[in-house]
């Protein structure tokens, strides 16, 4: 956004547009941090609960362009003790639910920060952030532990992240502790920094999937993820044993874009092409 910000919010999408060889004045869509404070143009915070539609009817549009241009908006959860934003992840969640059947469900979205959204008949309901990736990044960098993890990668498939994100949905309240016994086990038994990797992954997404309390329900849980953390956030449910249907970021953010634009009537509704 910074360097966005310097060139010219303006500037940065048509030179894009013009590297995908598209017309000049062509319409575009644009979610996440552009309607930002400090983006393009603020595209103020929609209030939960909010239908996925009203979306699009608070789109903003720049003045600083000769192209028409609408940045969608994000949500907002305007309570004291759980308050919370989501800027971009509903634009993947339109496209996730965008099927019969997908308009209710506990829809997760993993990343630095993960977005977990409840959605009933069409309306986001209420939603919860977790630091999860931001965490194993600053205890794999910055904290004691980096000792143990270097520059590891996480194996989805391991063992031991399996045990690990059992150890941290079970034991949620004595999260730190555990995470130090990784620390511990590298000094008294040798641990690779593989399965110190793995270990705080696994750890870390466990508790994530405590504290949203997928197993407690019914409802179906959909997760929106693409490429590593896919892997990893499908086999942390298998470890708990809690189903899941799997749905490509990547996809899910291109048609939430492509039904915005369809709603905004500036596209083709049997091809999902700029119109």
């Amino acid at each position: 956004m910074t360097t966005a910000r310097e060139k010219g919010f303006a500037a940065t999408l048509d030179a894009h547009l013009a590297a995908l060889d598209a017309p000049a004045g062509l319409p575009a869509v644009v979610c996440g941090m552009a309607g930002a404070r400090q983006g393009w143009v603020e595209a103020n915070y929609l209030d939960v609960p909010a239908s996925l539609d009203d979306i699009v009817s608070r789109a903003v549009t720049p003045h600083d362009t000769d192209r028409r241009v609408f940045i969608l908006p994000g949500l907002a959860q305007r309570l004291r003790e759980r308050a919370d934003v989501i800027r971009g992840e509903e634009t993947q969640l339109m496209g996730a639910a965008n099927r019969p059947g997908t308009d209710a469900g506990l829809y997760c979205m993993p990343g630095t920060h993960s977005k977990w959204v409840r959605l009933e008949n069409g309306k986001v309901s209420g939603f919860s952030t977790f630091m999860t990736g931001e965490l194993f990044d600053l205890i794999a960098r910055r904290s004691i532990l980096a000792h143990s993890v270097g520059e590891a990668d996480t194996d989805p498939d391991a063992p031991s992240f399996a045990e690990a994100v059992r150890t941290g949905h079970d034991q949620v309240e004595r999260l730190t502790g555990s995470l130090f016994s990784i620390r511990g086990s590298q000094l008294l038994f040798g641990d690779p920094p593989e399965r110190a990797a793995a270990r705080l992954s696994g750890m870390l997404i466990g508790a994530e999937l405590a504290g949203s309390g997928c197993k407690n329900g019914t409802i179906p849980i959909r997760l929106i993820a693409s490429g590593k953390l896919a892997a990893l956030y499908r086999a942390a449910f298998a470890a708990l044993s809690v189903a899941v249907e799997a749905i490509d970021a990547d996809e899910a953010v291109r048609q939430g874009l492509i039904r915005a634009a369809r709603s905004l009537g500036l596209a083709d509704a049997r091809k999902g092409q700029p119109a």
